[in-house]
């Protein structure tokens, strides 16, 4: 009976050693499951028909920021009058397979929706005309033009 005895403790000892580590790693799990992660803007702001708008400026600036899903959307601010505005167009792999160009001091004419980004007004453009040349970026539901997944 000794030797039975002594081949039954250690087993025991294992047992309760695998126990409380798999108990700590549940633990943990849990733990880093139920902290708060930190908020990012992953959702695209749906288009309102409703709060379009009309605007004629001069182009100040281009540039690309992360919006929604993108790293690389094309944001542009617009100059009207005394006013700055910020709009949001398009994927830059959108603008680059158009052939589209932006160029500081361009007059332009969007219409677009108005819509609150963090604390700012922001226009996601819709249709933007250029001299000759109109360029639409969303139907007229206000639903993009290219593809979410591939930005073209």
């Amino acid at each position: 009976m000794a030797v039975v005895a002594k081949r039954l403790i250690p087993r025991c000892i294992g047992a309760k050693v695998l126990l409380l580590g798999a108990f700590t790693l549940a633990l943990y799990l849990n733990m880093g499951v139920c902290q708060n992660l930190p908020k990012t803007n992953s959702a695209s702001p749906k288009y309102d028909l409703k709060a379009e708008t009309k605007l004629n400026g001069t182009l100040e600036e281009v540039k690309l920021f992360d919006f929604a899903t993108r790293k690389d959307f094309v944001e542009l601010v617009l100059k009207s009058g005394d006013i700055r505005i910020v709009v949001y167009v398009c994927p830059k792999p959108f603008q680059d397979e158009m052939g589209i160009t932006f160029t500081k001091g361009d007059a332009i004419t969007i219409t677009g929706a108005k819509i609150k980004q963090q604390e700012s007004d922001v226009i996601l453009v819709r249709e933007l005309v250029r001299g000759q040349d109109t360029l639409l970026f969303r139907d007229d539901k206000g639903n993009p033009v290219w593809d979410s997944r591939t930005g073209k």
